[in-house]
């Protein structure tokens, strides 16, 4: 992937606070996520050969890009990096942790006088879980400083039932618990401290900054000065553990973070994603203010538009002003969610800090991002322009590209897949990739293939079409970049509850990956589909990269614009990409089921459980009979037949191939 980023130029603009960054490679991945208490200085390590080690030597010549997210703390910064690394996994990433490295706080609410318990996951009980936090040593130092302030118990008695039966321990000695085992505490007055406790948990610590406050004026008035310090150290405490983090809340909700900056008629929209409780990425998004038009509609635009197709619509929507129009936006939302959604202005708390954050992070790419986002349009928005300029077709926004990919798999079954990409304004949209898999072809034939992808596609797009009962369908954008007409459509069917695919939206223009035969079987679908949309065909040289484009009967000529041939190559590379990697998952599970078919008495249900506990035939094969027989759904004489078909020497050699 070719890249316009200006190393020299974003370095200048690095800001000197805590944050974190993050490598991209060749394909826009993630390579490294880390963390700095000032980013300045760290990124600059990078490209400074200051950072001598091995992992680093090794990932560098792969960077194409970076990025940062500005944090307020060094704390922030290592939640967020937790959370990053987590979510992506990064190749140059060591020590990836699974769930159960990200320890919870637990409250045993179920319980008549609870305790604090430090749990590896949530479980499925009545306790309140607090987390999931980065270290297990900060998870005790928490716990620790809880029950110096709250005298929580520690012990696993069983309360009420085993009161009076033991002596107390050695924490009611040193007034780190009231104990409850001896019945010098009631349960309504221990309850009480319970609730500070989930209070401070859920970050509300003023009200026990201002009792310690109190209660060392009063010490040092007493002249009590060794408990006055320790009332001093426990603030000091409190502090330190209310600052971890804005980074993990502790409901354990989905929602989305809409932060946006304003300036000189620029916009940019920054979307901070926070699943389970974690933050785990974030977008932004350019915008266009049109004249007339003022940050409310700004905002109603954005959300439209951004949220018509993205796959997943979270219960809570943060957003940073009112748009004047939340009924109706929370209606469609809550149509594309299922459920209940709700937009919400935060007035204080962490859901307020978060969108200071987003903010502050949507300003900072407002200001240093000028100069990129001149370059990025040019290559996106601009070869697009300059395609519709080449082809006679002004105001493109919308296209789309097919592949086919036809490979033989296991056994000589054949199998053939189509793919179909989508780029607006030049860049990709893939939450409205799709992929087909081709029902009536016996043999390579990829005419025969492209007819069936193309009139599956269009068919479907027809149907939900139908479905609108006759609300505009107009497809120009608008000059302020708002939302197209039928954009418009889906938004009016969609808030009553109707659910549409992005097959409803028709492109501007249909790319094909090939030349005159190619367009001539896509034009030939639409004919009979009665549907007027431009095709072209993208010509290929001997090397299989694009050349130049066919359209109309006739051959154009990319020399010279060199933007709009790097936009075809990249869709064309991404068709080809999309095709390639459906065809090789396909081919992957058939080869496991076909193994996994050949053993008696596994059908479906059985080889599924084994493939959703094992993930791999090697796992499966070195399992042993007992192991085996501990599976939901399997039994002694299932599991005693899949142990021996792995361990019999004519069933091996064949898994070991397959596999």
């Amino acid at each position: 992937m070719e890249t316009l980023f200006d190393f020299e130029s974003e370095l200048k603009k690095l800001p000197k606070s805590p944050g974190v960054y993050l490598m991209h490679g060749e394909q826009d991945e993630i390579l490294y996520v880390g963390k700095a208490i000032n980013l300045y200085n760290r990124v600059h390590q990078y490209f400074r050969d200051r950072d001598g080690r091995a992992k680093i030597r090794r990932m560098m010549p792969h960077v194409t890009r970076f990025e940062y997210i500005v944090t307020d703390s060094e704390v922030e910064a290592l939640i967020l990096e937790c959370n990053l690394i987590k979510e992506h996994h990064p190749k140059y990433n060591t020590m990836l942790m699974d769930d159960k490295a990200y320890p919870y706080i637990k409250v045993t609410v179920q319980e008549e006088f609870p305790r604090l318990v430090l749990a590896r996951k949530r479980g499925r009980d009545k306790a309140r879980y607090f987390g999931p936090y980065t270290s297990v040593g900060a998870v005790r130092e928490i716990m620790e400083l809880l029950r110096r302030l709250y005298f929580i118990r520690s012990c696993n008695r069983s309360l009420p039932r085993d009161i009076g039966k033991e002596r107390p321990c050695l924490n009611y000695h040193i007034e780190r618990c009231k104990a409850p085992c001896q019945g010098y505490i009631s349960k309504e007055e221990y309850g009480r401290y319970v609730e500070q406790v989930i209070d401070f948990l859920n970050g509300n610590t003023k009200t026990i900054l201002r009792q310690l406050q109190e209660n060392m004026e009063q010490a040092a008035r007493d002249m009590e000065y060794e408990r006055a310090g320790e009332y001093k150290k426990l603030m000091e405490d409190v502090r330190a553990v209310s600052q971890k983090q804005k980074m993990t809340q502790n409901d354990q909700e989905d929602r989305d973070i809409v932060a946006v900056a304003l300036e000189d008629g620029e916009a940019v929209a920054q979307v901070f994603f926070v699943r389970d409780g974690r933050l785990i990425g974030r977008e932004h998004f350019y915008l266009r203010l049109a004249e007339g038009d003022g940050k409310e509609a700004l905002l109603q635009m954005f959300l439209a538009q951004f949220y018509a197709g993205t796959p997943y619509v979270p219960r809570e929507i943060i957003i940073p002003w009112e748009t004047g129009e939340e009924e109706l936006l929370n209606r469609w939302l809550t149509g594309r969610r299922g459920s209940r959604v709700t937009l919400r202005v935060p007035k204080a708390g962490k859901k307020e800090k978060l969108m200071e954050l987003a903010a502050e992070n949507a300003a900072l790419i407002l200001k240093q991002d000028r100069e990129r986002l001149k370059r990025e349009k040019e290559r996106t928005e601009g070869a697009v322009a300059q395609l519709g300029r080449l082809l006679g077709l002004p105001g493109i926004s919308r296209m789309e590209a097919y592949d086919i990919s036809n490979i033989s798999g296991v056994q000589s079954v054949f199998a053939c897949v189509g793919s179909m990409v989508v780029y607006e304004q030049g860049r990709p949209r893939r939450n409205d990739y799709r992929k087909f898999r081709l029902r009536t072809l016996e043999g390579p034939d990829d005419y025969g293939a492209m007819e069936e992808v193309l009139t599956r596609r269009f068919e479907h797009g027809e149907r939900e079409r139908r479905q609108l009962d006759g609300t505009s369908r107009d497809r120009t954008y608008g000059e302020s970049g708002g939302l197209s007409g039928q954009d418009t459509a889906s938004l009016v069917a969609e808030s009553s509850g109707l659910q549409y695919s992005s097959f409803v939206r028709y492109p501007d223009l249909i790319l094909m990956d090939g030349g005159k035969g190619q367009v001539n079987v896509a034009e030939e679908v639409l004919r009979q589909l009665g549907l007027s949309i431009p095709v072209a065909g993208m010509v290929k040289d001997d090397h299989h990269r694009t050349r130049g484009l066919y359209y109309h009967g006739k051959e154009y000529d990319l020399a010279g614009m060199d933007y709009c041939f790097q936009l075809l190559t990249r869709i064309q590379d991404e068709a080809h990409r999309f095709a390639i990697t459906y065809h090789r998952s396909l081919r992957s599970r058939e080869q496991v089921h076909s193994v996994l078919d050949d053993i008696p008495g596994v059908g479906p249900a059985r080889r599924k459980a084994l493939m959703m506990a094992y993930g791999s035939l090697e796992d499966i094969r070195n399992a042993s009979e007992e192991e085996l027989a501990s599976l939901s759904g399997m039994n002694r004489r299932s599991a005693r037949q899949v142990y021996e078909f792995f361990h019999d020497s004519r069933n091996k050699e064949q898994g070991e191939k397959t596999h």
